[in-house]
């Protein structure tokens, strides 16, 4: 993933960065995660953070860009292949629960991470960023044409309805709690979320 944000060999030392404060963010949690941490996982030096993250927020916001729009590059992949309204709670689902499943380590980060980027210095970014995801996911259902109708319940209650069940199970499989990965359920929890969102009139 980093690799696809971060192309070519002068990019290196800035994914080397990220991927060490990954792995100590999920090793001891974000707030507990000192920058002195973060330089001896990686080998790097304080200028060499500073140079391309600005702060420990920076970097912690830049990790959380690079994996959401990761998310948003498979959830576009999903919803161009579907055709019905159906497909397209389908493609939700199965777009979150794969990439969690190939990404388990971005998305134990993400989980914790979303509060702190979001009342952090980048949290405007992020509420752009989600307003723009959902004006072209909302746009794709508000197509004409295509078969099959979803309740006209207020469009902020959607993205749970669909997404709701397979957050819970997602979070359980990163606990350990339940030992099937998300996307060997993917099927179900699609068929769940149409089920609650399909207008049956």
């Amino acid at each position: 993933m980093l690799e696809r944000a971060y192309p070519g060999v002068r990019a290196q030392l800035k994914r080397h960065m990220l991927a060490g404060a990954l792995a100590c963010f999920n090793e001891s949690g974000i707030e507990a995660t000192t920058i002195e941490m973060i330089l001896a996982r990686c080998e790097a030096s304080v200028g060499n953070l500073y140079h391309h993250f600005g702060s420990k927020e920076g970097l912690v916001a830049a990790l959380f860009f690079c994996a959401l729009q990761d998310q948003a590059d498979l959830i576009d992949a999903e919803l161009a292949k579907a055709q019905t309204m159906r497909d397209g709670v389908a493609a939700l689902v199965y777009s979150y629960v794969d990439w969690i499943t190939a990404q388990p380590e971005l998305a134990r980060f993400m989980f914790q991470a979303r509060s702190a980027v979001s009342k952090g210095p980048h949290g405007a970014e992020l509420q752009q960023r989600n307003r723009q995801r959902a004006r072209l996911v909302m746009a794709w259902f508000g197509e004409p044409g295509r078969a099959g109708r979803i309740k006209d319940w207020p469009m902020e209650l959607l993205p749970s309805l669909i997404i709701g069940a397979a957050e819970n199970y997602s979070r359980a499989w990163l606990s350990g709690r339940v030992k099937a990965a998300p996307a060997q359920q993917r099927e179900r929890l699609a068929e769940a979320a149409w089920l609650s969102v399909a207008d049956s009139d």
